[in-house]
């Protein structure tokens, strides 16, 4: 809306702005129509905020229910596109107002939030859209744990999502133990343009996708998808060091970033619907194991150690010798 203008019953609502990410999600979809998407807000129109700025401030008291409604309106307009929103999170990294765009919204006001206007007015409109608390750092586990335990909020939520730009995984394990009804969800971690390609594979292979998926999580998200050789296009004052998982040159060429490998390693051998099974950890070894639903066995190994490895792959009796190089990630299929 215009500087200094309100629009209280989203008459002027519209998703026309957003044709070439609409166009985006087409294309992906038409490749692969199982694709689950997840819409995270990183701030309500600016005159619904106590600011009057993208940047910062929270969402106003007086808002909250129109803003339940904007959800509900998005949704809407995405399904009349083709697109089905499998879940939305209240609010992308709730807890750091200073991104750009960004809104402070606490524990207490995401839970009155769902409780009283967004799972009502999902309901309302009979919405199956998911709703999943928090999306923010492992170090604050309480936040999502603040919203599952209000008796009145609980249904309406999914489960909880989680980064790890600061605290660790087994916060995921913390809510899940107390919550084992409610999914946990693992939702973002960047790559630096300035990082290593080797430190990078180690480190989220092992927390990111080992980690997160030892720790309960439905899923393992990176961010981002692609950019172009400047790390655009961004909002000012954006991340500017964000590496995609493939750099777009231009229309005819691409390369690949070490996201698009951390992720490789589950996604092209563990589809939607396997289980995680048991496996065990030994000499700086990080493993995930997942029975799929052909019954295929996947074994995802990380070796922390910066020298070679021997061990064991052992199941139902058979034992087969492996050697996996120092400070690098295989998966094995059997």
């Amino acid at each position: 809306m215009p500087s200094g203008q309100t629009d209280p019953t989203l008459a002027q609502f519209s998703v026309a702005k957003d044709q070439a990410l609409i166009q985006m999600l087409k294309d992906i979809l038409a490749i692969n129509p199982n694709i689950k998407i997840l819409a995270t807000p990183w701030s309500p129109p600016v005159w619904m905020k106590d600011n009057g700025n993208s940047i910062g401030g929270s969402l106003r008291p007086e808002y909250y229910g129109v803003y339940a409604q904007y959800f509900v309106k998005y949704v809407q307009a995405m399904q009349a596109q083709g697109i089905k929103i499998d879940a939305v999170t209240p609010q992308n990294e709730p807890l750091h107002p200073g991104n750009n765009p960004s809104l402070l919204m606490t524990s207490t006001d995401q839970t009155n939030f769902i409780k009283n206007n967004l799972g009502p007015a999902f309901s309302s409109a009979n919405i199956n859209t998911k709703i999943i608390a928090y999306d923010h750092n492992c170090d604050n586990p309480a936040y999502p744990l603040a919203v599952l335990n209000d008796p009145i909020a609980n249904p309406f939520v999914d489960g909880s999502a989680f980064h790890l730009y600061a605290g660790d995984i087994s916060a995921l394990s913390t809510v899940h133990n107390l919550f084992p009804n409610k999914n946990v969800y693992f939702t973002e971690q960047w790559t630096s343009s300035t990082g290593s390609f080797s430190g990078d594979l180690d480190w989220h292979v092992k927390n990111v996708i080992i980690g997160s998926m030892r720790n309960w999580s439905r899923n393992a998200l990176e961010w981002n998808v692609a950019n172009n050789a400047s790390f655009g296009p961004h909002t000012n004052g954006g991340c500017t060091q964000c590496k995609g998982a493939i750099t777009i040159n231009n229309a005819a060429n691409y390369d690949k970033n070490v996201a698009y490998y951390i992720i490789a390693h589950a996604s092209k051998f563990v589809p939607a619907n396997s289980q995680r099974i048991a496996s065990t950890q030994v000499d700086n070894l990080s493993t995930v194991a997942f029975k799929t639903p052909t019954g295929k066995i996947v074994l995802i190994v990380q070796n922390g150690n910066s020298t070679d490895k021997n061990f064991n792959i052992k199941y139902n009796e058979k034992t087969a010798p492996v050697t996996i190089s120092g400070n690098s990630t295989a998966t094995y299929v059997f």
